[in-house]
């Protein structure tokens, strides 16, 4: 802070204890951080009627060495069993590393290992080492009747891996991340599924060097996860990178794909379209490890031409008109910006003080100008590809933003969210060591609904005394947008956590929307699923579920809402069959 007299809370900046709860809550590396800068620290304290005393020591911090009394239940036949698959060295039955691969991060695990509650583990870690491994592991697994989990990343929001069932829980990261295949030809890679986005990226950067070709690649996927997220995990769930408007979802990116079920294996063609029937591709994309394991994916690749990339950022007088001129961005058939943004006036006005344009001159000007803190929005972004194609994007989208009103605020603004872009989640753990919550729900509309849907899920969070709610838009297409909550409030009590969590998801599906847009369904989502979709199409779940795994030991416990308790399904939204 510039005043060397004003108060800074105490943030745990220190590498976790080895083998701690913090250890595994941690995100990402264990020895980066970011904590809330001054100003937001200060509209945190205003927000939540909070003092400097509040702030004086922490609480809850999840130092203690994990240590419980939940022993494996898997006998030593079963384990020598898996041993002499695998190797002996790759399976693992003690306690810190059955439970560091039992949570994803959802808020409510990080909830759960600070206060040091610890459900649902695997009874044996298993580190594939091939494709082979896992082939053996799924043969015997499924003669046995042992439940299979996989964890690729472990950034999981959706209770997407958490093993329900006990059994064993595959751990791709040490081994299970080479690449297969590479062919600049047909501009395709083919890794296996373990493989981090940082992995892949690196490798496609260098593919002058790596493979002799003929320039560099570039995945084209990057979601906020991406450091610390897989390939696999991104196709499963059906994941969409933050420069999903110009590159696709991941469904739009991948080219095939081979998992091992319990029916046998199933592989897709690499052909770029065909006209073959239903796409087994889009059948298994999205199953989240229900009908079976991932083990190879092909993917389309892009040129990598950094250096064209064009910056831009505007302010609009009021959420409408952004609105409105982020819909004719969409549709004006001039090609898409790659990062594409739009926050809601209370998003804006916290964004403002993350990427240090408060109090600047830039936020006189907007006020002189009448862009009025509370009511203006923010949009940023910026395009890849061709040097011509991107410098025409950003000149149509400038016209388009004048037309609406919108301020041109330069590039600078686009610059301090890259710098941010895959860090903020680290804000999770400052936070609550104070007994503040932060977490995200996302959705999906078409242009018709979205402002019912925005508004509504909107006055439900607002509902709730001191409680911020910022919104905004990421992956835009020419019929609709996804919609994306984050919200904020002091709030450390699991309880009241999942009431308040239940009750936004609730009015995403009251007002219309799909439940998820990219972050998947998993177990925590999977009540909503079946009043959503519709129970005939569930049904056409099941079916698939019965083929490929008909004794349910493929990510059993609610899963897409497979094996879901009739008790626990929501009926808000009755659909016709």
């Amino acid at each position: 802070m510039s005043d060397k007299n004003e108060f800074t809370p105490a943030w745990y900046h220190q590498e976790a204890p080895a083998k701690s709860y913090r250890s595994i809550l941690k995100w990402g590396s264990p020895t980066q951080w970011k904590a809330p800068n001054a100003r937001l620290y200060k509209l945190m304290k205003e927000t939540f009627d909070m003092t400097d005393g509040d702030f004086a020591q922490g609480k809850e911090m999840g130092l203690e060495a994990v240590e419980f009394d939940i022993p494996s239940r898997m006998g030593e036949a079963t384990l020598n069993a898996l041993r002499e698959i695998v190797g002996a060295d790759n399976v693992k039955t003690d306690n810190y590393t059955r439970l560091s691969v039992a949570y994803g991060k959802t808020m409510l695990d990080l909830m759960r290992l600070r206060k040091h509650i610890v459900e649902n583990l695997p009874d044996a870690v298993v580190y594939p080492r091939d494709r082979e491994d896992i082939i053996k592991l799924v043969r015997y697994c499924s003669q046995e009747k042992i439940p299979m989990y996989v964890y690729g990343g472990g950034s999981s929001v959706t209770r997407g891996l958490e093993p329900y069932k006990g059994g064993i829980t595959l751990d791709m990261r040490p081994h299970f991340n080479k690449v297969i295949a590479f062919s600049e030809n047909n501009q395709t890679i083919t890794v296996e599924a373990g493989m981090s986005g940082p992995q892949l990226e690196k490798t496609l950067n260098d593919a002058v060097a790596r493979f002799s070709a003929k320039r560099a690649y570039t995945c084209g996927h990057f979601p906020q996860s991406f450091e610390y997220s897989s390939v696999g995990g991104w196709v499963v769930t059906r994941g969409a990178g933050q420069n999903s408007s110009y590159y696709g979802k991941i469904e739009d990116i991948v080219i095939s794909q081979e998992y091992v079920t319990p029916a046998g294996i199933i592989k897709s063609d690499e052909f770029p379209r065909n006209a073959t029937g239903p796409s087994i591709d889009q059948i298994m994309m999205g199953s989240e490890g229900t009908f079976g394991i991932l083990t190879h994916v092909t993917l389309r690749i892009f040129r990598y031409m950094p250096g064209n990339r064009q910056r831009f950022s505007f302010v609009f007088k009021d959420w409408q008109s952004g609105v409105n001129a982020a819909r004719e961005v969409m549709q004006g058939e001039f090609g898409y910006p790659s990062v594409f943004r739009l926050s809601d006036p209370e998003e804006t006005s916290v964004a403002f003080n993350m990427y240090g344009v408060a109090g600047t001159p830039i936020e006189s000007l907007l006020n002189a100008r009448g862009y009025k803190e509370g009511s203006r929005v923010l949009m940023l972004g910026f395009t890849d590809g061709e040097k011509h194609f991107g410098k025409n994007i950003k000149r149509q989208i400038k016209k388009i933003a004048r037309q609406y009103g919108g301020m041109y605020t330069t590039g600078l603004v686009t610059k301090g969210w890259e710098h941010g872009r895959f860090t903020d989640p680290y804000l999770r753990e400052d936070m609550g060591d104070y007994g503040l919550m932060i977490d995200t729900l996302e959705c999906a509309v078409n242009w018709d609904n979205f402002m019912p849907v925005y508004e509504g899920v909107r006055a439900f969070c607002k509902s709730r005394p001191n409680t911020i709610c910022m919104t905004h838009m990421s992956h835009f297409y020419p019929q609709g947008v996804n919609l994306y909550f984050i919200f904020e409030a002091k709030m450390s009590e699991i309880d009241e956590y999942l009431a308040y969590q239940s009750g936004i998801m609730d009015n995403i599906q009251k007002y219309g929307a799909a439940m998820s847009h990219h972050h998947g369904i998993g177990k925590m989502t999977a009540p909503w699923l079946e009043a959503q979709i519709g129970k005939n199409q569930m049904d056409i779940y099941r079916a698939l579920k019965k083929h490929f795994d008909p004794d349910n030991i493929m990510n059993p416990g609610g899963t897409l809402g497979l094996d879901l308790p009739e008790h626990l399904k929501r009926d808000l939204i009755s659909k016709k069959d």
